[in-house]
């Protein structure tokens, strides 16, 4: 059986996690390594000023009190026997679409697995409470088992996005671009009880890109968004430019 790593953002006792366990049971041997609490919005960042404590809860479960890239470097290096096919990270109740895959601890921990050679994918519910884990981990189920079989293109992860909808209610599924996703009057100023001013981010207004193959797009079409997300960051066609147009030399003439 495929040996595979379950991970997230949100802590070892989010019911998200133990649903994808749960699925990922039924096409191979599931390893849960998850930080001990929420660590949302923490994005790739990797613990280096603290040593950072593992604790087996049992032979398939261990938390880690870091973030989720650390939780997936202390899994592959340290805690598991052998080198995992597959590395899945969720299922986070909330989306991960347009620039919040830039925050994402959910994302992030895919892209720590894909940067080390492993195919990964994260999987996020689009919705809010109730969630319907146990849709996500059904998607989530079949899109593994064909990663396992065909494998995924060099230094690329899915980005899966799933309607928070019994999967009955679900329409497709489509292949997407990252689309943008902005946030007005996400900065709030608060004051404690001695007047001090205080500012706190999260929450606002979401706007959206309208293209209609965007993941924001299609999640509003009630169909499960799936975007491929490759690790090279370059843009190309703004290097070419750049090449052409900026001549530069390290002289101030």
């Amino acid at each position: 059986m495929p040996l595979i790593l379950v991970t997230n953002d949100d802590g070892i006792y989010a019911p998200g996690l133990h649903a994808l366990f749960r699925a990922m049971q039924q096409i191979g041997q599931p390893v849960i390594v998850a930080p001990i609490q929420d660590n949302s919005a923490v994005s790739h960042s990797l613990t280096m000023h603290r040593p950072l404590r593992v604790t087996k809860v049992d032979d398939y479960t261990f938390t880690v009190d870091g973030t989720p890239t650390d939780c997936v470097t202390i899994g592959l290096s340290k805690l598991l026997p052998t080198r995992p096919a597959l590395v899945v990270s969720g299922i986070n109740p909330g989306a991960n679409l347009g620039d919040d895959i830039s925050y994402s601890g959910t994302v992030s921990a895919a892209i720590e697995a894909t940067m080390l050679g492993i195919p990964s994918m994260a999987v996020s519910l689009a919705g809010t409470a109730p969630y319907f884990f146990e849709t996500a981990a059904h998607i989530a189920k079949n899109l593994a088992r064909k990663i396992l079989a065909e494998g995924l293109p060099k230094d690329t992860l899915l980005n899966i996005n799933v309607p928070n909808l019994k999967i009955q209610e679900i329409s497709g599924l489509r292949f997407t671009r990252q689309g943008r996703r902005l946030y007005d009057d996400a900065i709030k100023e608060t004051f404690d009880p001695w007047g001090r001013k205080h500012y706190w981010i999260g929450g606002g207004t979401p706007s959206w890109d309208n293209g209609h193959d965007t993941d924001s797009s299609v999640i509003q079409a009630n169909q499960v968004s799936i975007t491929p997300i490759h690790l090279d960051l370059t843009n190309y066609e703004a290097l070419a430019y750049l090449q052409e147009h900026w001549p530069f030399s390290l002289s101030d003439d």
